[in-house]
């Protein structure tokens, strides 16, 4: 895994040489459009705090470890390739922070990967309430493209917390992120040659794997024990974009972005494959994968799935069912795990 993260990271050099010619320089004052708003910076900032795993990771893909003075909200360990950029910085806990921990770093931009974190509901702060302060703000376009859940699409019995998607999530909004950091930090050449890079990487993967009509995955994020509903992923979300860039669909149709459904309504989905997510938050016993497997396969009646019976349970981390640069890196995996299974 070390030698094929160190592979990427020399195909990246590589990108960044042949773009560093053609990419044009960030002009100050940089007005963009955020997510509805309206954000300005009259330099590139210099003390940030990233709050999720994606914002972060991003921006030490970047090169930007330096201009950050702290961040927060690591539900996975950082990737590997990244792990000397990440003990550069600050990490004010890997839950979610204080406004007052926040401030504490001094910031002066604060980025943020959910609404959670920084929208009109955040357990952390309003966007507004940096704005009183002069921090200028950014929220990742894949958190606010979503849409209040106000409706169960699926006529199933699973309930939301993260609203819900009506369109197919792409690595075009991922995109759009990179772009807007690059430009902001006055890094275009590395954003552009990120992007370059996994564009290659997609399409690579879809050209690999045809479209099967056959083939469905269930994805189990975690839950707080056996007896309690189990939180899944959406039909709409990253995770169902991996789905369909490997040949197949999320067997849970729902919109809702995060439905949580109990095991008999999972079952009855019967799926091709159920990919189980390796959670290092430690904040329940089901975040850990290997837990997730003992109970698929020894409860009395979830045993008795035909994707449990034939084996096919594949692990990704929980960080690439979250809309993040981290999908990528799950899809790679889960098509490695894919390929060891019979689908007949």
């Amino acid at each position: 895994m070390r030698t094929k993260s160190l592979a990427a990271l020399s195909g990246l050099a590589a990108a960044l040489l042949s773009f560093a010619a053609v990419a044009e320089p960030t002009t100050y004052p940089l007005t963009l459009e955020n997510c509805g708003q309206q954000v300005t910076f009259d330099k590139a900032p210099e003390r940030t705090v990233a709050l999720g795993h994606n914002s972060a990771e991003i921006m030490f893909l970047l090169g930007l470890e330096d201009r950050m003075a702290g961040t927060a909200f690591w539900p996975n360990r950082v990737l590997p390739e990244l792990e000397a950029a990440y003990d550069k910085v600050d990490v004010l806990t890997v839950e979610f922070p204080t406004l007052e921990a926040v401030l504490s770093k001094q910031p002066d931009f604060v980025a943020a990967m959910i609404v959670t974190l920084m929208g009109p509901d955040s357990k952390v702060a309003k966007r507004e309430d940096f704005a009183n302060l002069g921090i200028p703000t950014y929220l990742s376009p894949s958190a606010c493209s979503t849409v209040a859940d106000t409706k169960n699409a699926s006529g199933s019995k699973a309930t939301s917390v993260y609203g819900t998607r009506e369109n197919l999530w792409t690595m075009d909004l991922m995109y759009q992120e990179i772009d807007d950091l690059a430009r902001i930090f006055d890094v275009q050449d590395r954003g552009q040659a990120l992007i370059a890079d996994f564009k290659q990487r997609e399409a690579k993967l879809r050209a690999e794997f045809a479209k099967r009509e056959d083939l469905t995955f269930l994805f189990w994020f975690s839950s707080p024990s056996p007896a309690d509903d189990a939180y899944l992923t959406g039909g709409n979300g990253p995770s169902a974009y991996i789905a369909d860039l490997l040949g197949g669909s999320n067997a849970l149709k729902t919109e809702a972005e995060w439905p949580a459904l109990g095991w008999e309504g999972i079952m009855a989905t019967n799926p091709t494959v159920i990919v189980a997510a390796q959670v290092d938050r430690k904040r329940w016993g089901l975040d850990e994968a290997q837990n997730k497997i003992d109970f698929l396969t020894n409860d009395p009646a979830v045993s008795q799935m035909e994707a449990v019976k034939a084996g096919r349970i594949a692990v990704i981390s929980g960080a690439s069912m979250n809309p993040s640069i981290n999908t990528i890196y799950g899809a790679e995996k889960l098509a490695e795990q894919l390929k060891t299974f019979d689908l007949k």
